[in-house]
């Protein structure tokens, strides 16, 4: 079946979306990587497919290049934001959230992060805001969730962390029973500097969860004052939040190309 597709990215956080609310497309986690894949695929780190939704104005399945399925992407949130190009209610497994674009983006609103430790999820109970856990040097993290779970260590030089062997490590760690995206970051002039092991994906250019948790940490620990930038490898995100409010993320969004694939051919 051959079907359109749009080839998107936030920050350098690369998304391929295809709009099924007309047209059904089956898919498995196979199916996905193989789509997903940068040699004999179109390329992503996230295939993104749209698709009816009953509470919003349409769903988003969101599938890591893996194939595993996840429950939020903040980056594709804005992207498809902008693709729709109006006020819109995105269904996600996360919950649901809106987003309008902007004229370089998009803004989100991701709803408000949680903090119980049952939320994130961890294995069992902890403060979730100064955790008594570490690896190697990174030590003492904390974890929110904000559609999706998030650690965050915050170090001297996140540049100078070995985030590549490090976080695969953490993402499998036993004390997150769904596995986890791990942040490291350090704070300059009030900016955040972040770098994101992505869960199921690796090392990324962007995350726009990982900005909004991070951000939300940071605030919580009172380490800088909303709205606050996120500096990413791949550009910055502004991120401002109240406690007991929804997280709002702003950022530019980029349209690269559309194309039509025959999908049978995948997986």
């Amino acid at each position: 079946m051959t079907g359109r597709f749009h080839k998107m990215h936030g920050l350098g956080n690369d998304f391929v979306i295809v709009d099924a609310r007309e047209q059904e497309m089956e898919l498995s986690a196979a199916k996905a990587t193989a789509i997903a894949d940068r040699h004999s695929g179109i390329g992503c780190d996230q295939l993104i497919i749209l698709r009816p939704s009953d509470i919003a104005d349409f769903r988003m399945q969101i599938f890591n290049a893996d194939g595993s399925e996840v429950e939020a992407c903040g980056n594709a949130s804005r992207c498809v934001a902008k693709l729709i190009g109006e006020e819109t209610r995105i269904e996600t497994k996360g919950g649901v959230i809106t987003g309008h674009a902007t004229a370089d983006g998009a803004i989100v609103d991701m709803g408000t992060p949680r903090f119980d430790w049952q939320a994130i999820p961890l294995a069992y109970a902890m403060d979730v805001l100064n955790m008594p856990v570490g690896w190697e040097d990174l030590q003492n993290p904390a974890a929110v969730n904000v559609g999706n779970p998030h650690l965050i260590f915050f170090v001297e030089d996140s540049a100078v962390v070995e985030l590549d062997r490090l976080g695969p490590m953490i993402e499998v760690d036993p004390l997150f029973p769904e596995k986890v995206n791990v942040n490291v970051a350090h704070i300059a002039d009030g900016v955040i500097h972040l770098r994101v092991w992505e869960r199921g994906v690796g090392l990324t250019q962007a995350c726009g969860t990982g900005a909004c948790a991070t951000a939300v940490a940071a605030i919580k620990r009172g380490l800088v004052t909303s709205p606050v930038r996120v500096d990413l490898p791949g550009g910055s995100l502004t991120i401002s939040w109240t406690a007991g409010e929804s997280i709002q993320m702003q950022g530019p969004t980029t349209y690269v190309f559309s194309g039509e694939a025959d999908w049978s051919q995948f997986g």
